[in-house]
This record gives structure tokens, C-alpha cells and sequence, in this order.
């Protein structure tokens, strides 16, 4: 288990926030508090309250070190936070012995250090602490003081009864811990593939802007190459005929000018480039999108539907790129010998089809599939994977206004069909719909 802590997704992702368990143990201090006294001085039940308040004041001294020792926004590494939640079991434990075990009420706030372990430390240290909080339970079972009851009478209550409140805890501890548990774990998870979408779009937009770099290089490189040119062809003229410096210069010369040229070039892709990379019609999108995927073995077949209007021009978008790109590559790696792409469009939507002839999407992933860490690829092979790329290329797609659906092509095995859809107001932008108001 030790290996597993030291493991980076649990120092990164499995840490708690300490001022969390410090203001939590202060709201468990008033009310344990305020429950002894009210039983003692209002109702006058005999309650051993000397030793109930030793139990509440170390509670209290621990969040005071913590307090001082540590800065509020201190994450505590797993172990340490299992030792403060065990410490929490066992000081609850401690009151629920001294006032009747678990024939007291309040015996079910047992459950809560295990909730809480649940939703931030690893499985095994929650599994580990649920069985300290039951193996406690089955003690006080058997083993407490008498419940606080009116002076002169004892409250007995029947075994039926003390196995049912075990059973109770038993079976909140169970499903409250794995039911927070799976709610903290798809959280993780989800913020995790929202990360590494987030790094594909800010790769994908420094890629696009060294375009423009490019040209502010040009532009800044172009008067100081301008000033050598100048000098070395007066150095040319006056040096010209001397054997010692003419080959020289006229290096020195002929590399300026192609420096000049250089720059040249890359000034007007720069500016000629921009409006034309700016906008993308449909069938440059779909090769732009297939060409990298073409020398794998497979063939790829295009294949125009029923086009209707004029060919839709869309701005140049990075995360749409990327996002056919993943669909392709997955239909690439999965199918036997064909990958088919289709496309159409009318006045309402555009939709792009990609299929292959593989064995097509399983039935118990084919409503989860697109989640983050859900793949059919099979782990430990060379086509292994998380599933993290369809969950990115999904998003990415679904950000530029398209619905996505998964399918299977008929039978089982003839292939699976990926259905793009944009709305052709969204594949168009902005600036393309109001040019075509005109």
C-alpha cells in the first residue's frame, strides 16, 4: 500500500484540506457539547460528564495544534488524514461507551469519518477505516455504560433492538461510503479530462500563433538586414577589385539579400495566408482532417451525400480539427480494411459520418462511451488507451456547437458509425452568417 501513496495521482489528487477537518471537528465539538449538557442540566439524567468533556477537550487541543502548526490552506498527505479521521472514530466512540452504546441515537454519526474518507483518500485507507468504525460498533454492542435515563430507573433495551442499530450502521456505512466514494472518484476523473482538454486546445493555440510570430520576427529582422545589405554592397564597391576581400563580400552580400528574401516569404504567407487559414470549406476540413491517417494499412473512402446549397465555409477551428482527427484515428486503428467518411449538408445543419468495418461498439460501453476512462481498447496492448482521447474530442466538437452520436452500422460486427451534426449557423460562425445574409 505504500507504493500506492507514493504514487502521483494520490500525492496530487488524494490530499484533504485540513481547515475542512478542523472547522467540521468544531461544529462536532458544540454539538457534542451542547448534547451532554442538555441531557445533564435540562433533562438531569445521570451523565458521566467529567469524562464526557476530557473526551470533547481533546478533540478540541488537536484542532488547536493543528491550528497553529499549520497554515489553512495545508493538504494533509493520506495517512495523516486517515490517523485525524481515526482519531475522530475513536474519540466518538469513546462518548457513545460512556452514554449507552449503541442504544444511544446518536450512534449513526459513526458513519461520518468514513463519508468523509470516502470522498477524499484512497479505496484501501476508506476500506481500512470502515472496518476500525464497524469493528468498533460490534464492541460497544456489547461492551458500555448504561443509557442515560431518568434517575432511580435503568432503560434496558432488547437485543433485537441493539442488532437492528447495528445492522443500521452497518448498512449506512456501506452505502454512504460507496456512494460518496463513486461521486468523488467521477469527479476526479471528470476534472482530470477537462485538463487534458484544456492542454490540447492551449497546444493547438500555440501552434496557431507562430504564424504571427513568424511575422512580428520579419518585421523586427527587416531593418537591421536592410542596413547590411546597404553597407555590403558599398563595401563591394569600394573592395570589389581587392583579391583579399571580394570573395567575402560577395558572400557577404549574396546571404544578406537571401536573409531579406526569407523574411520576405514569410511576411506575405503571413499576410496572404491569414484570410484564406482563417476560414475552411467542408472538403478541405475532411482532408485536412483524413491526411495523416491515409498510410496505415487501411483505405479511406470519400463519400459526398446529398449537398444542398452552397458549400459551407467555417472559421478555422483548432479543437474541431483535432476532434475529427481522434474519430479518425479510432476508426483507423479498429477497422479490418475500410474506413468510410460521409459527408452532406442543406440550409439547416452540416453532418459528417465516419465508419469503419471493425467489430463496431460493444453493448455494455455503447451508452458510457465518450466518458473520461472509458475505452473498449483493450489495456496492456499496443492499441491500449484511457479513453481520455474520444472523451476530448467529444468535448472539443460539443464546444463548436455539435451533437454527437454512436452507433453501430446493422448487425453486430459490420462496424461502428460516429454521426457529427452541427447546426450550419455554428459551422459557419458569425462572420460567415452575415456574410451570406447579403
Amino acid at each position: 500500500m505504500s507504493d500506492e501513496l507514493a504514487a502521483p495521482e494520490f500525492r496530487q489528487i488524494h490530499r484533504l484540506r485540513l481547515n475542512t477537518l478542523i472547522w467540521l471537528r468544531w461544529l462536532a465539538i458544540a454539538g457534542q457539547s451542547a448534547a451532554v449538557l442538555v441531557v445533564a442540566f435540562v433533562l438531569e439524567f445521570p451523565v458521566p460528564v467529567a469524562l464526557c468533556f476530557a473526551l470533547i477537550a481533546l478533540s478540541a487541543v488537536l484542532n488547536l495544534f493543528l491550528s497553529f502548526r499549520y497554515p489553512s490552506t495545508h493538504r494533509l498527505p493520506p495517512l495523516s488524514a486517515l490517523g485525524i479521521l481515526t482519531f475522530d472514530a475513536l474519540q466518538l466512540g469513546g462518548l457513545l461507551f460512556m452514554t449507552g452504546g449503541l442504544t444511544n441515537p446518536f450512534s449513526l454519526l459513526m458513519t461520518v469519518p468514513v463519508v468523509i474518507s470516502a470522498t477524499s483518500l484512497p479505496l484501501r485507507l476508506t476500506l481500512l477505516i470502515g472496518f476500525i468504525v464497524v469493528s468498533m460498533a460490534s464492541i460497544l454492542a456489547f461492551f458500555h455504560l448504561p443509557l442515560p435515563w431518568f434517575p432511580g430507573t435503568q432503560l434496558s433495551m432488547p437485543v433485537i433492538y441493539i442488532a437492528g442499530m447495528w445492522m443500521a450502521i452497518v448498512s449506512a456505512l456501506a452505502f454512504t461510503g460507496i456512494y460518496a466514494y463513486r461521486v468523488a472518484e467521477e469527479a476526479r476523473l471528470l476534472e482530470t479530462a477537462l485538463s487534458a482538454t484544456e492542454l490540447v486546445l492551449q497546444r493547438e493555440q500555440h501552434l496557431s500563433a507562430l504564424d504571427g510570430l513568424a511575422a512580428a520576427a520579419a518585421h523586427e529582422l527587416g531593418t537591421p538586414l536592410a542596413t547590411i545589405s546597404v553597407v555590403a554592397r558599398e563595401m563591394e564597391r569600394a573592395l570589389g577589385d581587392d583579391p583579399r576581400f571580394r570573395e567575402d563580400v560577395t558572400l557577404l552580400r549574396t546571404q544578406s539579400e537571401r536573409c531579406r528574401a526569407i523574411l520576405k516569404q514569410l511576411t506575405s504567407l503571413s499576410s496572404e495566408g491569414e484570410a484564406h487559414m482563417a476560414r475552411l470549406p467542408m472538403t478541405s476540413l475532411i482532408e485536412e482532417v483524413i491526411a495523416p491517417h491515409r498510410d496505415f494499412g487501411v483505405t479511406t473512402l470519400l463519400e459526398p451525400g446529398a449537398c444542398e446549397g452552397p458549400e459551407p465555409v467555417g472559421r478555422r477551428n483548432a479543437g474541431v480539427i483535432y476532434g475529427l482527427g481522434n474519430l479518425v484515428e479510432n476508426a483507423v486503428d479498429f477497422a479490418r480494411e475500410t474506413v468510410t467518411v460521409r459527408w452532406q449538408w442543406n440550409e439547416r445543419e452540416v453532418v459528417l459520418k465516419v465508419m469503419d468495418d471493425g467489430a463496431g461498439f460493444s453493448a455494455e460501453i455503447l451508452d458510457r462511451i465518450g466518458e473520461p476512462y472509458m475505452t473498449r481498447r483493450p489495456l496492456g496492448t499496443a492499441r491500449g488507451g484511457l479513453g481520455l482521447g474520444l472523451f476530448i474530442a467529444k468535448t472539443l466538437l460539443e464546444r463548436s456547437g455539435a451533437s454527437i452520436t454512436f452507433g453501430n452500422a446493422g448487425a453486430p460486427g459490420a462496424g461502428a458509425i460516429v454521426t457529427v451534426r452541427w447546426p450550419r449557423e455554428s459551422f459557419l460562425g458569425p462572420v460567415e452568417v452575415a456574410r451570406s445574409a447579403y
